[in-house]
């Protein structure tokens, strides 16, 4: 089974890339889902603040790869071998998915300015509402180890002035180099 675990901060274009894979036919897990669906259960609004406390409180409670073994069912009945996960937050995270598949980790980069507008712009429920919450958010990430994924990821791919279109093909192309150069 191959995985491309995707990671980058807030805003930088995870689910982009991860889009460009499954427009490709690779099966997609998103990370975030699994937060915002154990919040729910939790019988708390998903928003910014629960999710984030949701997400530490899972760590505390069950290690740091915690997120990444509660994904792996997802993965396992994606009925594919070739899945992308969205949204990988640490070493932890690849290292769990790396005893059940050939990994590649890709960072998708931009700049903070870059990052508030993207996520100003997609309005999802739980995005931060003005820069000081960003600049939390930021905070709380990289608390959880995301930096280290991103200086230890096997591919970087900026989107600091890119479109959603050549983004994609960008990660597609760094993906079917991969993905011939470990057997298929």
């Amino acid at each position: 089974m191959f995985i491309v675990a995707i990671t980058g901060m807030p805003g930088a274009g995870k689910s982009t890339a991860a889009q460009a894979l499954v427009a490709r036919g690779w099966k997609r897990v998103v990370m975030g889902d699994v937060v915002r669906e154990e919040t729910v259960r939790r019988g708390l609004e998903p928003d910014a603040k629960n999710t984030g406390d949701v997400m530490k409180q899972l760590r505390a409670e069950r290690g740091e790869a915690a997120i990444a073994e509660l994904c792996l069912e997802a993965i396992k009945s994606a009925g594919s071998d070739k899945v992308v996960v969205d949204g990988v937050r640490s070493n932890s995270e690849v290292e769990t998915f790396r005893k059940s598949a050939v990994v590649l980790l890709v960072v998708i980069h931009a700049s903070q300015r870059r990052r508030f507008a993207l996520l100003k712009e997609r309005g999802r429920k739980d995005d931060p509402l003005s820069y000081e919450m960003f600049l939390k958010r930021e905070e709380r990430e990289l608390g959880v180890g995301i930096g280290n994924a991103i200086a230890l990821a096997d591919e970087m791919i900026s989107n600091e002035h890119t479109t959603p279109d050549s983004l994609a093909a960008e990660v597609a192309d760094a993906v079917e180099r991969w993905v011939g150069r470990n057997g298929t």
